[in-house]
């Protein structure tokens, strides 16, 4: 309904997206600053000048100094992981993870430009590149506990419920394997490896030729050669 904020609802209220929003302004200078200057040389106080907040704020988004040039929008990995969750259950596990990775499409070729500098900025300190391979398993990780849930949510038999949200991380957790995915049937592991390794050829693929490459395009090729079963192609 208008005029009804709901932090829970999906893309979130007015404050989570002016959360999000904060949050992406401060990863998008940071990233900027970087090539310019380096990541070694830019300070907390430069990026939160550059993006209009002070320094403590800098720390309610991220909990340190190099977090900041890795993710350039949290976001993007929560709301696939939710329409994962809620996809329909008529759908095959192929089609369910790429349903809520076309939802995400729309704009990414505009944002070409800020991709590229943060593909520079790793080029250029690599310790970056460790902490962007942690990001990029946790966010798998997370992909296979939603294709997990889907699973058991859409499962012959099963009534139909809503697609809950997955729990943090509790403090102290007794058992740190359960949060390092031990606690992931083998299958949506594999779906969630697979489909992160399709996204990431997509974009390489067409950041390499974006003058005569439809991202969108590109992006239904790969999911359809794995349909297909990656059989040797005709032409």
């Amino acid at each position: 309904m208008q005029g009804v904020t709901n932090d829970h609802a999906p893309g979130g209220g007015l404050r989570q997206r002016k959360k999000r929003a904060t949050r992406a302004a401060l990863a998008e200078a940071a990233i900027r600053l970087a090539a310019e200057h380096g990541a070694e040389n830019v300070t907390v106080e430069a990026i939160s000048e550059a993006a209009g907040v002070s320094p403590r704020t800098f720390f309610n988004y991220f909990a340190s100094h190099d977090d900041a040039f890795v993710v350039i929008d949290e976001g993007v990995s929560e709301r696939i992981h939710e329409a994962v969750r809620a996809a329909p259950a008529e759908l095959s596990p192929l089609e369910a993870v790429r349903s809520a990775f076309v939802g995400e499409l729309t704009g990414f070729e505009e944002r070409q430009e800020l991709l590229n500098l943060q593909f520079e900025v790793f080029q250029r300190s690599p310790h970056l590149i460790v902490r962007g391979l942690n990001a990029y398993s946790s966010d798998e990780r997370e992909l296979a506990r939603a294709v997990a849930t889907w699973l058991e949510r859409t499962s012959p038999g099963t009534a139909p419920a809503p697609a809950p949200t997955p729990p943090s991380p509790p403090e102290g957790a007794a058992d740190p394997g359960e949060w390092a995915g031990a606690d992931i049937p083998l299958f949506a592991r594999l779906l969630a490896a697979v489909a992160h390794t399709a996204v990431r050829v997509t974009f390489e693929h067409w950041c390499a030729r974006p003058a005569d490459t439809d991202l969108a395009e590109t992006f239904a090729e790969v999911f359809t050669h794995l349909a297909a079963g990656l059989r040797r192609p005709t032409d």
